[in-house]
Parts: C-alpha cells; structure tokens; sequence
C-alpha cells in the first residue's frame, strides 16, 4: 500500500494522534487543480467549458510553515469561486498566486505552474506546525476559507477588513478539492460531530457568508420581524439564508425559478415564496423597467409590507429590482455576482428613500465559528445536493457553473462512500434525516 493511502486510511479509520505521526507524509498527492500553462484557453468562447481546465493528478506536498496543518481531506464543496478560477475570469487566479508569491518564502510556495482549488472542506489533521498549539493529529475539522495574517493589526477588529485577508483555495494554493490540504491553524473548526464528512464540508463558506451578510454586527443586522427579501432561495447563499433568517425571528421571502424549487424552500420553513417565471416580465426578465413594481407588488401581496432588507448576491440580473423594491430606510446586503458584475439601477429609490447599499465578503474567523455552532446545535442544517468522487471533479463544478443544483455539491476526497464520519449518531436521529437530507430528495 502506498505511503499517502496508508496515512488516509489511517485517517478514515480513527487512527490516534501517534498513531498518524508514525505513518510518513506524502511527498505527493492527488488533487483536482489548474494549469498556468492553460489560461487562456477559452478565449473568444461562449461556453467556457470547466471539465477542460479542471485536472484530477497528483501534486507536490509544500513544506509545512510554523503555523500550518496538513489535513486528509474526506470531502470537499463546490463554489462559484471554483468556477471563477477554472474559467480564468474575472481575473486569472494564477496572478494571484503569483502576488502573493513575492511576501517572500511563505507566500512563494504558492506561487507554482498549477493551482490546487477549493474553498470547503472537511477532514483529519495529520500533522501541525511548530507553532500550533491548539490542534493535534487526530482532530476532526471543518475548514474556514478565512486566511489572514495574524500579524497584520487589522486582523483583530475584523479580519475582513485586513490588508492581507485571502480566500483560501482562490487567491492562495493548496485548496481542499484532493487527498490533502495546507491550512493556518486559524482556519480551523470543529467538526459537527452528527454529520457525514461531506455534509460537513459543505457548509462554512455558503453558510458563514450569510450569517455575516444578516446576522453579524459588519451586515444588515436583521432583528425579529424583519421581512427579508431571498433571491435565489435554493442556491448556496439561499439555502442557508432562508434558515438564518426563520431562526432569527425574520419572515423570509423567497424567489426561486420553479414549483419544485418553491416546495423545497416552503419546507423549510419560509412560507412565503415567489416563483420568477410566474411574474410574466417577458423576455428582458428581472431586467424589465417595471420589474422592481411588479415584484414588490408581488411581496406586498404575501407579507403586506415592502422588505427591510434584501439579501442579494445575483448581481446584475436582479440588483435594479433589489434597490427598487427594499422599502425606506432598508438594505441591501451583497456579495457575489453570479449574473455579472455590473449592475444598474435608478439612484433616484436609493437616495431619495434613504436606503443602503451594504457590500459583504465572506466572514471573519468568529463569524465561522459562531455560524458552525449553530450547525452544530442542530438549528442550521446542511442544504447538501450531489455527490461526486473527486476524478469527477470537473463534473461537479459544471453542475455549478451551469446552474444545474441547488444547495451545495461535494466532492468525496479521502472518504471511501457516502455516509462516513459521523460521530454522533443519537443527536442525528434527533434532528432527522429528513432535515438532513432535504436537498437531496
């Protein structure tokens, strides 16, 4: 048996802390990633295809840093950013790497002809920096994409306002989608201990963005009674939305593009939902002058009252309507633009009707780890899809790019099969598999 299979086994099995430090690291392992030698490749196509540029191989193990761990990625998710970066847009990823490249021996390690991607994850740590004190081998994770400096002075108000805060697996190396993954002891999180790996993994980065975007002091600070207006309710940000906004005493309203889609929000708890395609705006769609009338319009007739806050990540496609539609004095929190970056609407509703536009990336390191104690409670619950092994990495991230899921897509790393890692199956009967499984019906 190979030395990287005997240490993922290991790893699988529950081995101890000695136990995995008696087995030798790999030198290299198999992940998913990217090619600098390939950007470019979709110039002047429409459909830039991710299965091209997305690779399954193996890969160098990088030197450990003092403040690092070596984690055996059981599962791994799907985000956009991981379709950003295998179609080389906005920007290529590459030339972040190669900025970081330049801090020096840190950052040069990630500066390398191929980029390992992924921002999700969940696993066991195999081996920790001379400078960890908190985690040891053994420990089972979750994985925060939040990387920043801990030197930087700006970490400590809020990390995403630091100059060095990163999104890990995007604008660094070493991402979660293969047998291992590189990540700052400051990343890490425990494990909710009634979940599969990759039920687990799939949650931080979707889930945490939210809570900051509605919950947490630097986002709309939604309060009980608050209507809030969801676009994309079954997406990744929606999903986990909708139970935020429910467990906060908030009335959610949610839009999604199908009867299908609509039922799955409903059991959720949001009562209120409004199918897209049933608001007969014709062929420009959300982007019809009269749109942000006709939806809220639409919203007055659920809830009887403009929303205070509309929780936005489509971008362009929706962002006119957005503004139109909160009500006086309201927000709109966003983040993302999935439908493109620019958007347009008319100043006249913002200024006029003293609303706020409130721009929100990612989360914090507390942030994701308040947002993983109410997953781990139980009051948040995965909004999990698909499945795929990792050789069909390139799948999963077209199921994204081409908006063929709701929820969450993982990928299987080190895990052998669905199901595995859950250490407490008693609180898992309490809540449910039906809760549990929900998106996957």
């Amino acid at each position: 048996m190979a030395q990287s299979d005997a240490l993922l086994d290991a790893a699988r099995n529950g081995a101890s802390e000695q136990e995995l430090l008696d087995i030798d690291l790999p030198t290299r392992f198999r992940a998913a990633h990217t090619r600098k030698d390939e950007v470019g490749i979709f110039e002047g196509q429409t459909d830039k295809d991710v299965r091209r540029s997305l690779h399954v191989g193996e890969v160098d193990m990088p030197e450990l840093a003092p403040d690092e761990c070596v984690v055996a990625v059981m599962s791994a998710a799907i985000n956009f950013n991981t379709v950003w970066s295998a179609i080389f847009e906005p920007v290529p990823t590459f030339a972040f790497l190669e900025k970081f490249g330049r801090q020096g021996w840190y950052g040069a390690r990630h500066d390398l002809p191929y980029h390992v991607l992924g921002s999700d994850g969940s696993g066991v740590v195999v081996r920790t920096g001379a400078g960890v004190k908190k985690w040891k081998a053994g420990d089972r994770v979750v994985i925060s994409p939040f990387y920043v400096d801990e030197e930087d002075h700006g970490s400590y108000d809020d990390g995403m306002m630091s100059d060095t805060q990163l999104a890990w697996g995007f604008e660094t190396n070493f991402g979660s989608m293969g047998e291992y993954c590189i990540v700052k002891a400051n990343q890490l999180i425990r494990k909710p201990a009634h979940l599969t790996w990759e039920e687990a993994g799939s949650n931080t980065l979707c889930a945490a963005t939210a809570y900051r975007m509605l919950v947490g002091p630097h986002g709309a600070q939604m309060k009980q009674g608050d209507v809030v207006l969801i676009w994309g309710a079954t997406g990744g940000l929606g999903s986990y939305a909708t139970q935020l906004v429910k467990n906060g005493g908030g009335i959610p309203v949610g839009v999604v593009s199908s009867e299908a889609k609509a039922d799955l929000v409903r059991a959720q708890g949001c009562d209120h939902v409004i199918n897209r395609n049933e608001l007969n705006l014709g062929e420009q769609g959300l982007r019809h002058p009269k749109a942000g009338r006709v939806l809220g319009e639409a919203i007055r007739r659920l809830v009887g009252e403009d929303p205070g806050i509309v929780f936005e990540y489509l971008g362009r496609e929706t962002f006119g309507s957005s503004v139109y539609v909160a009500k006086r004095g309201g927000k709109v929190v966003t983040c993302g633009s999935s439908t493109g970056y620019k958007h347009e609407y008319d100043n006249r509703f913002l200024w006029m009707r003293l609303k706020s536009i409130i721009g929100s990336h990612g989360f914090n390191y507390h942030e994701a780890v308040q947002t993983n104690r109410l997953i781990s409670l139980g009051m948040i619950h995965p909004t999990l899809s698909k499945v795929f092994p990792l050789e069909q990495s390139g799948e999963a991230t077209r199921a994204v790019q081409t908006n063929r899921h709701i929820g969450k897509v993982a990928i299987l790393c080190g895990a052998t099969a669905e199901g595995q890692g859950v250490d407490d199956p008693a609180m898992r009967e309490r809540i449910g598999e039906d809760k549990l499984n929900l998106y996957r019906r």
